[in-house]
């Protein structure tokens, strides 16, 4: 016990720890000045608070460069440690008291294939907040007022919402392994011999087949559905090709249900936005699930690179 109360006495200061570490990081006092939002005068006088705590030199200081002496080098990992726990304690507890009703409204393919496979880990991280999820078949038929929050899929132009850009997206050619099993798609003149999957009046494959300089009238058989959901659901029971968005088909592919014959991708012309009300855009529930979507996105890899991996899954090779 005496031995614990001495050293919580010899603890370091708070402030000093702080610019140090700061300054550590980038190797600039302007930059940890910036950061912590105070002058750097202020940081270098906290720099000296510590040291001389210390009676060591915690960094080597000459014209234009900052190096951190053997003593620093010694420190540096164990603040930032000790703050990155601080600051992830400090958000759990923020998560857990963060609650109330959240209804989320969305297109029913982004709801099936991204969003659900995806949301025990909102869950997870916000145990306080009820979701309620609903879904429409069409993405372009999501009407913004009717939920707290609504991933909408077109231009953003909801001038009466507060709207905010989510992501872009591309198409790109999926079908399943047993399509390519039993015709191959070695080239896009191949899909002459494919049905060619539609859900909406054609104008996306359209610009699909001219980007890959190929006859817009190419495919012996033209199945037309009324939805992206229809159509990715269509294309897994191996009724032909469908021209998806990547980011609502990325888990079919990795999981092999679904395949990318092409490498070649085309931009949507719409975009998701995350859409809800005004008076509601500050709420804390809506505000932790803006966020946590915007950090789904940024962990996983671009959506433009999906595409790039063409060889046949596991799943298909057994098949």
């Amino acid at each position: 016990m005496e031995c614990q109360a001495f050293m919580r006495k010899r603890l370091l200061p708070l402030n000093p720890l702080r610019a140090f570490e700061a300054t550590a990081r980038y190797l600039s006092i302007s930059r940890a000045a910036s950061e912590l939002n105070v002058t750097p005068g202020a940081v270098s006088h906290q720099i000296r608070v510590l040291e001389d705590e210390l009676n060591v030199m915690l960094f080597e200081r000459s014209p234009g460069q900052l190096k951190l002496t053997a003593h620093g080098l010694a420190l540096q990992p164990s603040s930032s440690a000790a703050f990155d726990s601080i600051a992830e304690a400090s958000a759990f507890v923020s998560r857990q008291k963060t609650g109330g009703d959240l209804s989320i409204n969305c297109g029913q393919a982004l709801a099936s294939y991204w969003l659900l496979p995806r949301l025990s880990n909102f869950t997870k991280f916000y145990p306080s907040i009820r979701l309620k999820l609903g879904a429409v078949g069409d993405d372009a038929a999501v009407v913004p007022d009717v939920s707290d929050v609504t991933l909408s899929f077109g231009d953003g132009n909801w001038p009466q919402f507060y709207t905010r850009l989510w992501t872009h997206t591309v198409l790109v050619p999926v079908c399943s392994p047993t399509i390519l099993n039993a015709n191959p798609l070695r080239s896009p003149q191949d899909l002459a011999n494919h049905t060619i999957i539609h859900s909406d009046a054609g104008g996306e494959w359209h610009r699909w087949l001219i980007a890959a300089h190929t006859p817009t009238t190419i495919g012996k058989r033209h199945f037309n559905l009324s939805n992206t959901h229809l159509a990715i659901e269509a294309a897994i029971h191996g009724h032909g090709v469908a021209l998806c968005e990547v980011m609502t088909v990325a888990g079919l592919i990795e999981d092999g249900r679904l395949m990318t014959p092409f490498a070649r991708t085309i931009p949507s012309q719409s975009s998701f936005y995350i859409v809800c009300k005004n008076e509601l855009r500050n709420s804390a529930p809506v505000r932790a699930f803006s966020q946590w979507l915007a950090g789904e996105l940024s962990e996983k890899a671009p959506a433009e690179d999906i595409p790039a991996i063409q060889k046949t899954p596991k799943r298909a090779r057994r098949q």
